[in-house]
């Protein structure tokens, strides 16, 4: 639509609008969200009639079994309708002249269809177990290591790691900035995953998290803010914009079917296109560090995990009652739509605090 619409402005200097990258960003995340709740209804109805549903138990977790018993027939692989929704928004109003645009277009698509073989595979089977461990990290390292080579090929893209909260602090990485993108996208797409256990938890809490990293990415592409502030100037940023305020629509539309009591779930086609594209945001906006802030909720139920894993290995000890950490609040006896609400607001006071972030130093 950028394209048909931006050359009238030679007939008339009320299509100059469409060259602003504030009005395409609203206009996606509006479009973004009108497809999901235009397209969710169609949708839902074709995952229920194929019979997408989460009706699998959770190996080695009886203790939270009472919890989903009335989850058992709600059909999940809903990601699907929030990657379609996302790549037509940002076809329709994104400037695909824009290298940013595409390598986030990519990667949303190839990590969505690692997820919708996994969740094909549990479909298949009737159980919990779809793509073994290692294929789909396989999956998700192919295009990290990707992303890490063209980025580190490209003399305009510098190698640093900057660290917020402290002037000219910042780390070169060299040769270690490759394997440092495969970890910040796959740990991303698996923090994300994992938080995705409660209705409308993972979604709510991406809505505050690409909220943030679209204004990040606004203020870093525009010289004279980034200036201001001593931040690192990335030219073709401005565009991100643009794509994280359509996963901001496409998330609240989701949000819409998925909010408890869910009538649809994400699955790992949702979770894992997700957590990868706001991990190469983060890295292509030179923020890495910020997305432990802004995705913070992601970050906690990711390391509640490790912290519970490493623990029972080596002490034969728990630290939670149940990891990720919302099935833990869920044992203390939180009804889950307090666990849900309560982690949104902890969600939204750490996207505050990563925009505060870039102007304290």
């Amino acid at each position: 639509m950028f394209y048909f619409l931006y050359p009238l402005n030679e007939i008339s200097i009320v299509f100059n609008i469409f060259r602003y990258i504030t009005f395409r960003s609203a206009a996606a995340s509006v479009t973004a969200f009108v497809l999901c709740l235009w397209l969710g209804p169609s949708i839902i109805r074709c995952l229920k009639r194929i019979n997408v549903v989460a009706h699998q138990k959770r190996e080695y977790a009886d203790s939270i079994h009472p919890f989903f018993a009335d989850k058992k027939n709600i059909p999940t692989m809903g990601g699907i309708l929030i990657v379609a929704s996302v790549v037509i928004s940002v076809l329709l109003w994104g400037n695909l002249t824009n290298r940013f645009v595409w390598i986030l277009l990519l990667v949303v698509i190839w990590f969505g269809g690692v997820g919708f073989l996994d969740d094909w595979i549990k479909l298949k089977t009737r159980s919990s177990k779809g793509l073994s461990s290692l294929t789909k990290l396989l999956g998700q390292l192919v295009m990290g290591l990707g992303i890490g080579l063209y980025l580190f090929q490209d003399p305009t893209f510098d190698r640093w790691l900057y660290v917020p909260l402290l002037k000219k602090s910042f780390i070169y990485l060299g040769i270690f900035y490759i394997p440092f993108i495969i970890l910040v996208l796959v740990g991303a797409s698996n923090a994300l995953n994992l938080t995705d256990g409660l209705d409308g938890l993972a979604i709510g809490c991406t809505v505050f998290t690409s909220l943030a990293f679209g204004i990040i990415a606004y203020v870093v592409g525009r010289v004279d803010f980034a200036t201001y502030l001593a931040i690192p100037h990335v030219p073709e940023a401005g565009e991100i914009t643009v794509f994280a305020s359509s996963l901001v629509g496409a998330s609240a539309g989701f949000l819409w079917y998925n909010c408890y009591p869910a009538e649809v779930m994400m699955g790992d086609t949702g979770s894992l296109s997700i957590g990868g594209v706001l991990g190469t945001i983060a890295v292509l906006i030179k923020k890495e560090v910020i997305l432990f802030i802004v995705g913070g909720v992601f970050v906690w139920e990711a390391l509640s995990v490790i912290l519970q894993v490493a623990s029972f290995k080596l002490f034969k000890r728990r630290v939670f009652l149940m990891s990720p950490f919302h099935h833990h609040l869920q044992l203390k006896g939180w009804p889950e739509s307090k666990v849900t609400i309560r982690l949104w607001i902890i969600a939204m006071i750490l996207a505050v605090l990563g925009l505060v972030s870039l102007k304290v130093r």
